[in-house]
């Protein structure tokens, strides 16, 4: 499915999307709550880890189009970039391909994602792609230990975002179907939450159905 639309793919069941509406709510409104969903979220996507690729077309072109976009405008080029959510880890070798000299992480807090997304780099002696299971609200990271932080399709922890990224670091936001993408969250949102993190917006942008929003924190 390399070049799947939203239309191509089987229907996004009425209550999974309600829900991942709710959950980008919840995060960007009230992060406080988020302990209380955390374990629920993690089995939800240990349980759905198997056959992820194929039943939502992750790591198709279309898939990763507004993030492929969003990266072609951070320059200069990131040396540590850290990808948040990252799933079978599609969009961390993305960002890998695009910047060949970057150190790459890819975190998730489902285990069984984070196994898949290992099996696809295998061995790497030289440790530029890594993978680990961990939170999004509490990463396992120095303050600015980034140049970089992108999320695609997945709800933004503004502050833990701000707090891993370097003066004049980047974060991009982006979501592989726009509005229709369930984890989606509307750029005034994503505008108003980094603004209070010292992160402002750049630019805002689209490409095939996705919408991206690139944030740069303040030097």
């Amino acid at each position: 499915m390399a070049d799947a639309s939203p239309s191509d793919l089987d229907p996004i069941p009425r209550h999974r999307f309600a829900m991942g509406r709710g959950l980008n709510w919840l995060v960007t409104h009230l992060p406080f709550l988020w302990p209380l969903l955390r374990s629920p979220m993690r089995r939800f996507f240990d349980e759905r880890a198997a056959g992820w690729d194929e039943r939502t077309s992750a790591g198709s072109a279309a898939h990763l189009a507004p993030l492929a976009a969003a990266l072609l405008r951070v320059r200069p080029e990131p040396e540590r970039v850290l990808e948040v959510g990252t799933g079978t880890g599609a969009g961390a070798l993305l960002v890998a391909r695009e910047f060949p000299h970057a150190r790459v992480r890819g975190v998730d807090i489902s285990p069984e994602m984070i196994r898949r997304a290992q099996n696809r780099i295998g061995l790497d002696p030289e440790g530029r792609v890594a993978f680990k299971v961990a939170d999004a609200a509490n990463l396992p990271y120095e303050d600015e230990s980034f140049d970089l932080v992108v999320q695609l399709n997945t709800p933004p922890f503004f502050a833990e975002i701000a707090r891993v990224l370097r003066p004049g670091g980047y974060a991009v936001i982006a979501a592989s179907w726009g509005p229709e993408t369930p984890f989606y969250t509307p750029d005034a949102v994503v505008r108003r939450g980094f603004r209070k993190v010292a992160i402002d917006q750049i630019e805002t942008g689209g490409a095939a159905d996705g919408t991206y929003f690139i944030g740069r924190r303040s030097s």
